[in-house]
């Protein structure tokens, strides 16, 4: 099986749907073209599709609703959970300051810019 993402005018995924391998299979390989021309056959022709994979053989990440394909990176990234964040190379979001790696629990501060450590009331 194979998974498809619509997108919409600004590359934002609208749904992800399902084809079966059959209808993309060219000569016994798997051609995106073919599945997108399937995709369009089902919900039409201005329609706007890009193959996505679960494992990440394909453009970094498996997109999902909301997410972004850039065209030119040809990858599908997640809405950046804080503004301060960057996009990494990976299409992975990172904070501007590095997670502590001492084994406790950290949530980032958007306002003062660090992690904050998470603690336990009543313990």
């Amino acid at each position: 099986m194979a998974h498809f993402a619509q997108l919409d005018e600004n590359n934002t995924v609208l749904q992800v749907i399902v084809v079966a391998n059959e209808e993309l299979l060219l000569d016994g390989v798997e051609n995106e073209t073919k599945g997108i021309l399937f995709c369009k056959s089902l919900f039409g022709e201005d329609t706007k599709w890009v193959q996505t994979s679960y494992n990440g053989n394909i453009r970094k990440n498996y997109a999902g609703i909301g997410y972004t394909y850039d065209p030119i990176a040809d990858h599908f990234f997640a809405p950046s959970p804080f503004a301060s964040w960057v996009l990494n190379a990976d299409a992975q979001w990172e904070a501007p300051v590095a997670k502590p790696t001492d084994g406790k629990k950290y949530t980032w501060n958007e306002d003062t810019q660090e992690w904050d450590l998470v603690t336990t009331e009543g313990a």
